[in-house]
């Protein structure tokens, strides 16, 4: 995609030198010897999975984590030696291709482990797998040692690792699951399985406990900026995405009037700057009437309901504003947690609501490098 096409409308510029300094900076919360898993799943947190895993990968990073089949298949191809992780359970259709591109699958329930065994068997290959317990998030996984102890007759699995994850609810509810893991974990060993590497954290368990790095880590999102609270104080993670828009119309509205889809009146003459983004392209409806925007180095508040494509506000006060200008909805003077507090959304959903039509313009030593229109796009 063309960069004047890219920046046209709506797009997310991707500060891949941020991106780089968030990987480096959590990896020197870890011992040298501890494996460092990138958590690409939902698109890269809505960075661009294709270019971010490559981003990554230049920098060192060889072991990636994903939710779903169709991304690991993504990072097979933009690195293709890299170790990737499913984090998700997959259907059996995707076993085969998952198993001949080398992808270690996450078995969390015996059926998991039959399913990947019979695949794995029809292809004549080991299946590599990574054994889940469920310590108290109860999401997935086995709670009991000795069902995961049966995966043990399955033929063609080679077991890889044994994890779990932290509820992080509170530090004595954390302190509870790690010595449950820990104990889980030691009676399938003791019991003739052998599972490999063991990890528990992620991003805030990193931070937090950083005594129970075992064998790896699972960071997602301190890379893209959304730095754990205890954190922050610190200010050493950067903000890696900004979304932006352009400015479509100029226009006073008369006190009284409504903007847009919403019925309440204008207490004032009011200068509305229509912006080409909408809630399809992720700025939250939730932040109508609430939220903020940039404009020309100043602030100008959300007018009305927030449409599909386009959006509305206040610009009367930023009288040199006209139609071309770029609107910042989020980064550089909009940080990423008063936008999640305006529309009361997690961070990391915010990154990844950023929608599939906005292109990913990827930026290094400000200026761009690539664009990047889909998901996919490689």
């Amino acid at each position: 995609m063309q960069l004047d096409r890219a920046m046209a409308r709506a797009w997310a510029e991707v500060d891949e030198d941020a991106l780089l300094h968030n990987y480096r900076l959590a990896r020197s919360l870890c011992r040298a010897d501890t494996r460092f898993i990138c958590v690409v799943k939902a698109n890269a947190y809505g960075l661009g999975l294709f270019r971010t895993a490559q981003t990554l990968a230049e920098t060192g990073a060889d072991w990636f984590a994903v939710a779903a089949p169709e991304e690991a298949l993504t990072v097979r191809r933009a690195v293709p030696n890299a170790h990737i992780l499913l984090l998700g359970p997959a259907d059996a259709s995707y076993l085969p291709d998952l198993i001949r591109r080398d992808i270690s699958l996450t078995v969390g329930t015996l059926g998991d482990g039959k399913a990947a065994s019979r695949a794995a068997q029809a292809l004549g290959r080991q299946a590599k797998v990574h054994v889940k317990l469920d310590t108290g998030l109860h999401r997935l996984g086995f709670t009991d040692a000795a069902e995961a102890l049966r995966l043990k007759a399955l033929p063609c699995l080679a077991f890889e690792g044994i994890y779990s994850h932290l509820a992080l609810r509170s530090d004595a509810q954390s302190v509870a699951q790690e010595q449950l893991f820990s104990a889980m974990a030691d009676a399938v060993a003791a019991g003739g399985l052998r599972p490999g590497m063991r990890h528990l954290l992620d991003s805030i368990g990193l931070t937090r406990y950083p005594q129970w790095q075992m064998d790896a880590v699972r960071v997602g999102a301190f890379l893209y900026g959304n730095v754990p609270v205890r954190w922050e104080r610190y200010h050493e993670g950067k903000s890696v995405v900004t979304f932006k828009a352009r400015v479509t119309r100029v226009a006073w509205v008369k006190q009284g009037e409504g903007v847009g889809y919403d019925d309440a009146p204008l207490a004032r003459d009011t200068r509305v700057a229509t912006l080409s983004a909408g809630y399809i392209d992720g700025y939250p409806r939730s932040l109508s009437g609430k939220g903020f925007v940039q404009l020309k180095g100043r602030r100008a508040r959300v007018l009305g309901l927030i449409c599909m494509d386009q959006m509305m506000v206040d610009a009367t006060d930023i009288p040199d504003v006209q139609p071309g200008d770029e609107a910042v909805l989020l980064g550089g003077g909009i940080a990423l947690t008063e936008y999640a507090d305006w529309g009361h959304l997690n961070r990391n959903e915010c990154l990844g609501l950023i929608g599939r039509r906005v292109p990913r313009v990827y930026v290094r030593e400000g200026k761009p490098v690539c664009v990047s229109a889909e998901m996919n796009e490689d």
